[in-house]
């Protein structure tokens, strides 16, 4: 098994530390590089690559959303994957979720999360998944859906009935296990409907779908 390099991003070295030790005691994962701020992040990232990134939300100077927005466009100018970012915060503020999301996070978990969600969730952003704290994931459906006007999205059109069946699914939570067993599919068959739904859609994980559902009007 390979590792998953990660890269630690907080202003407060204790919380560094905290994280450091229990992603370090992982045999399938290993700390690569370390940062105290937004800035000092997108330079490590220049010339340490990683698979993942445990990024701070608020840090003096440039924050874990400027920082975070960099990175992702740094990778898309080099055509590279870039590595997964997972946004912690110690408040549950959905005022930084959809900017955290917008720019191309792939998590957003709270600081006081259990060590095991923690590690779940570097492991599912690097499988190419994403992760959102359960609370984080209530109030983001309700601020999308409290949007007064749908926005158009023409790309829907060229949707299957059968992906449409998927992504109302994925709009309202389910687990590719759980859709599977609802649309009597195999989950190998739902992860390639949710494959096809990423690329016509042009949603970088499953978070933008979920997103894109509710603003769009597909989902009320």
């Amino acid at each position: 098994m390979s590792e998953i390099t990660v890269v630690l991003v907080d202003d407060q070295e204790l919380v560094r530390a905290g994280l450091a030790m229990v992603v370090g005691a992982q045999a399938d994962m290993r700390v690569v590089g370390q940062a105290s701020d937004g800035q000092s992040a997108v330079a490590l990232l220049s010339r340490t690559p990683c698979d993942v990134v445990l990024m701070d939300v608020r840090m003096p100077g440039l924050d874990g959303i400027e920082a975070t927005r960099r990175i992702v466009a740094s990778a898309d100018a080099a055509a590279s994957e870039g590595p997964k970012i997972i946004m912690l915060t110690t408040y549950d503020l959905d005022e930084y979720l959809l900017d955290a999301i917008n720019a191309g996070a792939s998590g957003f978990l709270l600081k006081n999360a259990p060590p095991e969600d923690l590690l779940n969730a570097i492991r599912t952003v690097h499988a190419g998944d994403a992760v959102i704290a359960p609370s984080a994931t209530k109030r983001l459906l309700s601020r999308v859906a409290a949007s007064p006007t749908p926005t158009p999205v023409p790309q829907l059109d060229l949707i299957t009935e059968r992906e449409r069946e998927v992504l109302l699914l994925i709009a309202q939570g389910a687990s590719n296990g759980e859709i599977a067993g609802q649309l009597f599919l195999s989950e190998t068959t739902v992860k390639t409907h949710v494959r096809h739904l990423l690329s016509k859609l042009r949603a970088r994980d499953r978070v933008q779908l979920v997103v894109l559902a509710h603003t769009s009007g597909l989902v009320r």
